[in-house]
């Protein structure tokens, strides 16, 4: 990336979102927190795939599963939202990104407080299965559902840690193309 060009000097607040704020962050065009996100949503997703199969078949191996994968997602959340704190830092106050942003945090904590009761229910009896710990895990899960769609609407229209559309035209550039640039 050139940054000398023009585009690259400006301060306004798109540009400063699409910037990391700190290494810790991940590189320019590499957020960390779109990776990190895997971990709860994969997780999360197996406990449901869990806790229906243990509804079905009674195995307590399953509901033990889902029990772990409930905790692994928390804790997979937790680091996601350090993450995820250090991008949102970088989005200016007042504008519309910025009140997504925060929606998409409110409903990311919702959730991920509704999973740590649904492990604390599931804590009572970890051999049995849970319709409690099931019913509040799938009601979080719809959450983070929506919450993904913010995230998406973060990342994909308003370009939040996206790199910027001078670095996204060089990628779709032709050999030609880029000699002559």
């Amino acid at each position: 990336m050139n940054d000398a060009h023009p585009a690259h000097q400006n301060n306004s607040a798109m540009y400063r979102a699409k910037r990391p704020r700190t290494p810790l962050a991940g590189p320019y065009g590499h957020p960390f927190h779109a990776t990190v996100i895997t971990i709860p949503i994969g997780a999360w997703t197996a406990s449901i795939v869990f806790d229906i199969i243990a509804l079905i078949t009674r195995d307590d191996a399953f509901s033990v599963g889902a029990l772990w994968l409930v905790g692994i997602g928390i804790a997979g959340a937790l680091l996601a939202a350090v993450f995820g704190l250090l991008d949102y830092a970088n989005i200016s106050p007042g504008t519309k990104a910025r009140r997504v942003g925060l929606a998409h945090l409110a409903l990311n904590t919702v959730a991920t407080v509704l999973f740590a009761v649904s492990l604390f229910v599931r804590l009572g009896a970890p051999e049995e299965v849970s319709v409690g710990g099931f019913v509040l895990s799938v009601i979080a899960f719809l959450i983070v559902g929506a919450s993904g769609f913010l995230g998406g609407e973060l990342a994909y229209r308003f370009g939040v840690r996206v790199a910027d559309e001078d670095t996204q035209r060089r990628g779709h550039e032709t050999p030609a193309e880029a000699a002559r640039r």
